[in-house]
C-alpha cells in the first residue's frame, strides 16, 4: 500500500501485530529487522489488522509481503500492552522522514496494543523486502541486534524464551531446516536456539530416544527428514 494512502478506517483501531521472523543460516539464528527511512530507527516487521480480516490472516499477509513466502510456521506467543510502549513521537518522526502529512495520519500516533507472533522459515528461501516506509529489511544475528523502537527488543527476548521452551514439546527444527538434513545440522539448530554447545553423542541419543523426528535415514549418508 502506498505510504500516503494508509487509511485508518481500513484497520481495527489500537490493535497491531509484530512478527519475530527466525531463520537459521547454518550456524547462526537470525531475525529479520527493518530500518526506517532517514531515521536510524530499527524495528520488527509488523502491521495492522483489516476491519474485515482475521488476525492470523493479517500476520500471514505481512509475512508474505516481507519474505515472499506463503506457507510459514507461525505461532502467537504474547500480547504487549504496557503504557510505556506508547511513544507517538517515534511514529511521528518516521512519518515526517517519509514526507507523510501527519495531519491526515493521526490514527498512527494513537496507542496500540500489539499481538506478537514468531515465525520459523528456511533462511535460504527468503529474499527480504522492505515496506513503503523502510530502506531495508535484512537478517541480523540474534545476538547482535541493533536497539529497536518501542518494546521490540523485549518482544524478541520473549520470543526467544518461548522458542526455547518449545524445543521440549515441538518439532521447531523442521521449520528452520531444508526438507532433508543431517543430525549435525539439527544439533546446530538446537545450539543456536539454546545459545550453548551440546555434546554430540548425548544430543543424538536424547533426540532418538524421545523420537523428536519421524521417518528414517535416507540412502544419502546420514540424511534425515521429518515425517
Amino acid at each position: 500500500m502506498p505510504k500516503n494512502k494508509i487509511s485508518g478506517a481500513e484497520f481495527l483501531p489500537h490493535i497491531a501485530y509484530d512478527s519475530v521472523i527466525f531463520g537459521f543460516s547454518g550456524d547462526r539464528l537470525k531475525i529479520l529487522i527493518m530500518e526506517y527511512h532517514n531515521t536510524g530507527f530499527f524495528a520488527l516487521p509488523g502491521g495492522f489488522v483489516g476491519v474485515h480480516e482475521n488476525l492470523d490472516d493479517a500476520v500471514r499477509r505481512g509475512l508474505n509481503e516481507r519474505t515472499g513466502l506463503d506457507k510459514i510456521y507461525l505461532e502467537q506467543f504474547y500480547t504487549f500492552g504496557s503504557t510505556t510502549r506508547f511513544q507517538p513521537e517515534v511514529m511521528e518522526t518516521i512519518l515526517t522522514a517519509n514526507n507523510v502529512n501527519t495531519t491526515n495520519m493521526q490514527w498512527l500516533l494513537d496507542r496500540f496494543i500489539s499481538v506478537a507472533y514468531y515465525a520459523l522459515i528456511n533462511y535460504k528461501d527468503v529474499v527480504p523486502k522492505p515496506d513503503a516506509l523502510s530502506d531495508s529489511c535484512r537478517w541480523y544475528d540474534v545476538n547482535e541486534l541493533p536497539k529497536l523502537i518501542f518494546d521490540h527488543n523485549l518482544i524478541v527476548e520473549k520470543a526467544m524464551e518461548v522458542l526455547r521452551q518449545s524445543l521440549e514439546r515441538k518439532l521447531v527444527g523442521m521449520n528452520l531446516l531444508p526438507e532433508k538434513f543431517t543430525m549435525a545440522e539439527l544439533q546446530r539448530v538446537y545450539e543456536a536456539i539454546l545459545g550453548t554447545k551440546l555434546r554430540r553423542t548425548t544430543f543424538q541419543r536424547k533426540i532418538r530416544h524421545e523420537k523428536r523426528y519421524h521417518g528414517k535415514a535416507h540412502k544419502a549418508p546420514y540424511l534425515y527428514s521429518f515425517g
